[in-house]
């Protein structure tokens, strides 16, 4: 369900949201992102429109400030991983 690049990229940056490392292997990582249900998406407007269908609230915030969202991954090829939780 999710690329190499995408498995790698939450492996390397977990602890941006995590206090101690979910997983320690390329397989653990894709297995805890299919248990967590995350979500990629192609453009920092579809992480804009995923934060607004979850009703999360956004007032006040501009499109870098909801790239530091601790949920948001940079994959580093335009597209984002959003973990639910």
């Amino acid at each position: 369900m999710f690329d190499e690049k995408t498995v790698q990229c939450f492996l390397e940056n977990q602890l941006q949201l995590y206090p101690e490392k979910v997983a320690e292997t390329y397989e653990e990582a894709e297995n805890f992102l299919e248990e967590c249900m995350a979500v990629v998406v192609d453009s920092v407007r579809e992480v804009w429109e995923f934060f607004e269908e979850e009703g999360v609230d956004m007032e006040g915030a501009d499109e870098e400030g909801i790239l530091e969202a601790d949920e948001v991954f940079e994959i580093g090829d335009g597209r984002y991983l959003i973990i639910e939780g």
